[in-house]
């Protein structure tokens, strides 16, 4: 007999809908520790949500309520949706369903916890991988123990205080060397269970399934959250524990699977031993389902040898999205650096990946990142005419960065203002004064530090931006804290030619292009969906308009 009921709740209202992958493997440590967990997805049901919580809510009394924040915004600086307000709502409505304490985590979550936790007004919340913690947390509370003995628990003390329970916190419970991550065991992944993640119902909705490898990133790109968020070291799962997933995914037909790692080439050998796995299954097997599999990484274009190549071939891999960023060495000297500072690749390292990819027809994304400190219309045409130079199936390009509380770049630009300036650059369409940031020693709590990159001195949302002042933007664009880079996305456009639109992702603006890479709400993703294409959707996007117009 399970020892209580745990409720865990995705409030993900976003289309194309993305499984909540999360909740499987909080759904496995949960069950393994002999709890009935029970998953109520809020994700097809976006235009009554609310219904569903109360009917849900009306029949169940759980122990304890987890919830995902996978997204906090968009993180687009030309479509800047803050997402915080839908989820407030579905945490004020758990909260008048039911008396059972709210633990809130996620990738998004994880970005922000104190100033999260505060503002949903929630006694919990994890930061980073919470398997393990949300066991301990639910322990404590089945056993009537205080949570102040469960490590790594974020505790809202209330009037904007929250605090951390050491990793290392002793208690009866306590061991040495606590984790918060399971890596031994595979992640349960269900399909058609009631009140559970449907991951088939996600896949033909969303086409794409995922998996995870590893966790967490020990590099500290200056625009990356993941260290902070997840860890700063890479954590490996077991290879069986991973290809019994894949083997179970493709087993209920979800066969297309995108890798969450940070990027899967890092920390390469267990890469390589994921995937030889799999081709062993593959070629001694002749029954399993891993035939079937389609499988979309993310990845850096260093360490990237032949041997990693051909694995991935032989394992079924269906697309590389490359993550070169920019083409220029003083661009990317302070920022694609591993966690010792060092570059760990040049643009040549990319060119010849992208040669050898094309030996084996292996479609190649490759996304370029501008408008970082430093860039110019010099870098920026530069880094469009080299890219669009590879022969790759596509080139995305996107302009401006999120500044995050704990990424390199948001701690840096904190220190520039040092609460008495703003930083030329940094820009938020709500902002309605010029954003001055503090560090963190100049803030009275850390829930004060985390609040101002969402939100403005009056509570508004307002989610902090950058964009490289050395662009060529009017002069009364720089001086408004809300301008918008306008004439740099024109000019980025007008770099690409027209021979070349229908292979290349641009930021869009209002009236400029039909185009829209934007994932939220995506119209030619929603088209593909409904048409029912699946795999990596900028595999499709050469043929957007024929998709869309019905010729394809």
């Amino acid at each position: 007999m399970a020892k209580s009921l745990i409720t865990l709740v995705n409030p993900n209202l976003v289309h194309p809908p993305i499984t909540p992958y999360a909740l499987d493997i909080l759904t496995t440590s949960l069950e393994s520790a002999d709890y009935e967990v029970e998953v109520v997805d809020l994700t097809f049901r976006r235009d009554d949500w609310w219904l569903v919580l109360r009917e849900y809510f009306a029949t169940r009394q759980p122990m304890l309520v987890g919830v995902t924040v996978r997204n906090t915004d968009t993180i687009y600086a030309q479509q800047q949706r803050v997402f915080l307000e839908d989820h407030l709502a579905i945490f004020e409505e758990i909260k008048a369903n039911t008396a059972a304490p709210i633990v809130a985590g996620g990738v998004g979550f994880s970005s922000m916890p104190f100033a999260l936790v505060d503002f949903f007004d929630i006694p919990f919340g994890v930061k980073g991988p919470g398997e393990n913690t949300l066991v301990r947390l639910a322990d404590s509370l089945y056993q009537g123990e205080a949570p102040e003995t469960v490590p790594g628990l974020l505790l809202n003390r209330g009037g904007g205080r929250v605090v951390q329970v050491p990793i290392n916190a002793a208690s009866r419970r306590s061991k040495a060397g606590f984790s918060p991550l399971n890596t031994a065991t595979s992640y349960t992944r269900r399909s058609g269970t009631a009140l559970k993640v449907d991951n088939l119902r996600y896949y033909r909705g969303g086409g794409l399934g995922n998996i995870l490898t590893k966790n967490g990133c020990a590099y500290s790109c200056a625009h990356c959250v993941e260290p902070d968020a997840k860890g700063t070291h890479f954590t490996r799962r077991a290879v069986d524990a991973v290809v019994d997933e894949m083997e179970a995914l493709c087993a209920q037909g979800v066969y297309d699977l995108h890798t969450t790692d940070s990027e899967f080439n890092l920390a390469v050998a267990h890469s390589k031993n994921v995937l030889r796995e799999v081709v062993r299954r593959r070629e001694t097997d002749p029954h399993t389902p891993l035939r079937q599999l389609r499988l979309w990484i993310y990845a850096q274009p260093t360490p990237f040898d032949d041997e990693l190549l051909e694995l991935l071939v032989q394992a079924g891999c269906a697309g590389i999205n490359l993550a070169p960023d920019h083409v220029r060495e003083e661009m990317l000297d302070d920022w694609k650096v591993t966690g010792g500072g060092r570059r760990y690749y040049d643009f040549s390292d990319v060119e010849k990946l992208v040669a050898r990819t094309k030996e084996y027809n292996l479609p190649v994304m490759v996304e370029v990142l501008l408008g970082m400190p430093g860039e110019t219309l010099e870098t920026m045409r530069d880094a469009v005419e080299q890219t669009l130079a590879l022969d790759v199936t596509v080139a995305g390009y996107s302009l401006g960065i999120r500044a995050f509380p704990y990424s390199p770049l948001g701690i840096q630009l904190a220190a520039q203002c040092d609460g008495v300036r703003t930083v030329p650059g940094l820009q938020s369409d709500s902002a309605l004064a010029p954003i001055v940031l503090k560090p963190r020693t100049q803030c009275a709590s850390v829930v004060e530090y985390e609040r101002q990159f969402v939100f403005d001195e009056a509570g508004r949302f307002r989610p902090v931006y950058f964009l490289s002042p050395e662009l060529p933007e009017d002069p009364a664009t720089f001086a408004r804290p809300n301008g918008r880079w306008e004439k740099s996305v024109e000019l980025l456009w007008q770099m690409v030619p027209e021979s070349e639109l229908h292979r290349v992702m641009l930021p869009t603006l209002p009236g400029i292009t039909e185009d829209d890479n934007n994932y939220a709400d995506n119209p030619f993703l929603l088209r593909l969906i409904q048409l029912g294409y699946t795999g990596a959707f900028w595999s499709h996007w050469p043929q957007r308009h024929e998709i869309m117009h019905g010729a394809a």
